[in-house]
């Protein structure tokens, strides 16, 4: 959480009640310290531009506070630069209510949502009205060629905090194009044959599970949750661990696949994995994806490490492509729990497409970067520039695509990084 949010929001009235509910403590060291910065980083401005909406908040001269919902294109709120947001402001009933009340107050509250993914970010800010007379240029950079409801004006909002709320009590919604997509996206999944000849609990290993828990992450992403079907604790793993599991392959024969634990935290009760739906792969994860169901049963063994964590003090640098995030997760919590300093790095196509996105950045948001090559605003990793601010004694763990790892060995190498300072796993 960061300073300027709780500088902001928690008034006295604010930390009086949090006093009395017990929660005062909790949230007294966010406001600790100089006031940050505030600048939004890739994460809040990919998501910024991917919004059709959002809900803004004036006040007006008699104090009464006043929210508006405001709609366009994907997009039609822009991200200016790091500390500014603006968009234009198209005609609509005439009540001029929010514009009436920025000329008392110039403080707005937006909130923007994500439904599907269960998702609201909160900014606070102070806006101005331009307009094409006293600002062409920049009304032109909020307008939209492609849009045809005329523009009144635009309005520019100085972003002075911001914070990102938990997915509780969000209930997912869709749009159409929304669900026309998953609609293509089932229709395009092959159909399973038959695999009643296949044994229930396929696997020879000596530990039974059983799937517990089902979340699915993004379109093409599911998190499961595995519980010892005989209710017995489940042995320990250190982060960078993996699973082997046993699959039923549609023509009833069985494989197996390696998939990391997501967790750094040991619970004796669970595992959990996350599969990423391959079509054009050999079939297991989309057997996974098809077959598994709550109540599957498996039979595996122990979970081995081949990806291990340091044990010392030392800082860790985590870069993880894509899918590669599982065992990174787990390293991230395992080394903020000790009270190592790290920094994660994370690249993917889009934030839809990546899986413990949100989680990752309600826990670290002060130690996490996202890169996404695909989204509106495209941002990439520098690898180079990432080994070289490295200290010399941070230990780099990499987990990804096989690209993704050869750049990261090949640019240690030109840096005269030693080899075993360099850890990898390769996810294809």
């Amino acid at each position: 959480m960061a300073r300027a949010f709780a500088k902001i929001s928690f008034t006295p009235n604010v930390q009086a009640v949090q006093t009395e509910r017990g929660s005062r403590s909790a949230y007294r060291a966010a406001e600790l310290g100089e006031t940050e910065t505030v600048a939004l980083s890739e994460f809040e401005q990919a998501f910024i531009a991917e919004r059709d909406s959002f809900y803004l908040a004036t006040v007006s001269q008699t104090g009464w506070p006043y929210v508006q919902h405001r709609g366009g294109p994907t997009g039609f709120l822009k991200v200016l630069d790091e500390q500014t947001i603006g968009y234009a402001d198209f005609s609509g009933n005439r009540q001029y209510l929010s514009v009436g009340n920025l000329r008392g107050d110039d403080r707005v509250s937006l909130l923007l949502m994500d439904y599907p993914g269960r998702q609201r970010l909160k900014i606070w800010g102070r806006a101005r009205v331009v307009n094409e007379r006293d600002a062409p240029d920049l009304l032109t950079r909020l307008e939209l060629p492609d849009f045809r409801a005329p523009v009144e004006r635009g309005i520019v909002i100085r972003v002075e905090a911001y914070d990102w709320n938990c997915p509780k009590y969000i209930t997912p919604r869709y749009s159409q194009r929304e669900v026309e997509a998953l609609l293509v996206q089932a229709r395009q999944q092959q159909p399973v044959a038959d695999t009643t000849h296949v044994p229930a609990a396929p696997g020879n290993g000596p530990l039974p599970l059983s799937v517990s828990g089902i979340r699915q992450l993004t379109p093409s992403i599911r998190a499961y949750e595995l519980r010892h079907a005989d209710g017995a604790p489940l042995p320990a793993f250190r982060a960078g661990a993996h699973l082997r599991v046993p699959i039923a392959l549609p023509d009833g024969t069985l494989t197996n696949r390696a998939y990391s634990l997501t967790d750094g935290a040991n619970d004796p009760d669970c595992y959990r994995i996350a599969v990423l739906r391959l079509d054009d792969g050999d079939g297991g994860s989309c057997a996974v994806h098809a077959g598994w169901q709550l109540g599957t049963r498996i039979n595996v063994e122990v979970p081995e490490n081949y990806f291990p964590l340091h044990d010392d003090g030392r800082p860790a640098l985590l870069i993880a492509g894509g899918i590669g995030i599982t065992p990174i997760k787990a390293m991230a919590e395992t080394l903020a729990a000790r009270g190592t300093e790290f920094q994660l790095h994370y690249s993917g196509r889009t934030p839809q497409q990546m899986a413990f996105v949100n989680d990752l950045q309600r826990q670290f948001s002060e130690r996490c970067r996202f890169y996404f090559s695909q989204a509106q605003i495209p941002t990439r990793l520098d690898i180079p520039g990432l080994l070289g601010k490295a200290s010399t004694d941070t230990v780099i763990y990499v987990c990804g695509p096989t690209r993704l790892i050869e750049s990261v060995r090949q640019a240690a190498r030109r840096l005269g990084i030693a080899d075993e300072r360099v850890q990898f796993e390769s996810f294809i």
